[in-house]
């Protein structure tokens, strides 16, 4: 990791190839930086998907978290749109991680088990 200094001086505009990554110095046009977190994100699961349900900074309100389906960004995407619509609410992506609203674990673990995942229920 390059110090305060070196990541405060680092070149953020140049006039022949216009915006730049300030994480590998390269045009945004060539960065793969993204690619490369994807890369290392897939890399570091084990294979089994952890579905739990948490209720902690949601004043309350439970969702049904799922964690470590080693896909691709796009396919993650539409299987969490999948997975929404088969319980019928609301949720979100962030960061590899599908949440859903509500508790939903025994549903979407008999789900995902048809689509050929390992699944394990964790937490309480």
């Amino acid at each position: 990791m390059a110090s305060l200094q070196d990541q405060l001086r680092g070149l953020v505009y140049s006039t022949e190839h216009g915006d730049m990554c300030p994480g590998c110095r390269q045009p945004q046009a060539a960065c793969r930086c993204s690619e490369l977190a994807e890369q290392e994100r897939l890399a570091a699961l084990d294979g089994v998907v952890r579905i739990r349900r948490e209720t902690s900074g949601r004043k309350g309100k439970g969702v049904t978290t799922i964690s470590g389906i080693p896909l691709p960004a796009a396919e993650l995407k539409a299987l969490a749109k999948t997975l929404k619509k088969r319980c019928g609410t609301g949720g979100s992506l962030q960061d590899g991680i599908i949440e859903i609203q509500g508790d939903h674990r025994e549903l979407l673990k008999a789900e995902l088990e048809r689509r050929g995942f390992t699944v394990k229920l964790a937490g309480g």
